[in-house]
């Protein structure tokens, strides 16, 4: 198991409220050994004006599972994570429905992590594929 502390997946959701999560209809849905789980709508909230979900959409998501994942990996006692970059690769479009993404780390070290989100359509495809860095800060105590 990656987790300092295995996260709590309703106090997860409690903590998203007031933010664009939750202004995005995202929730997190399942916590693996590994992994994080969550969903998104594709609705007006995430839609652009072609009707496909908004790549920017995707990227929140990915990033929002990713930081929220890392932050659970380290000892909130001594350390927060923030994140230093993202990037997304489109790979499908999507009109209506729900997406799941996965986030998994690639590396977990002492001053960065680096996770790979996967989101998926409801038929299991691949839409986007996203990496993200979180740099790991100290706290001074």
């Amino acid at each position: 198991m990656i987790w300092h502390k295995r996260p709590d997946i309703d106090e997860l959701n409690n903590r998203g409220q007031g933010t664009a999560v939750s202004a995005l209809g995202i929730e997190i849905v399942e916590v693996g050994d590994d992994f994080l789980k969550g969903s998104m709508p594709v609705d007006e909230r995430t839609r652009q004006p072609l009707g496909l979900l908004h790549g920017g959409a995707s990227v929140l998501f990915a990033e929002s599972l990713g930081s929220i994942a890392a932050n659970y990996v380290v000892d909130h006692e001594k350390a927060f994570c923030v994140g230093m970059e993202v990037n997304a690769n489109h790979l499908r479009s999507v009109r209506a429905g729900v997406v799941s993404g996965f986030a998994r780390p690639l590396h977990i070290g002492r001053s960065s992590q680096v996770w790979e989100i996967k989101i998926h359509d409801q038929k299991d495809r691949l839409i986007c594929v996203s990496r993200l860095t979180m740099a790991v800060v100290q706290k001074n105590i």
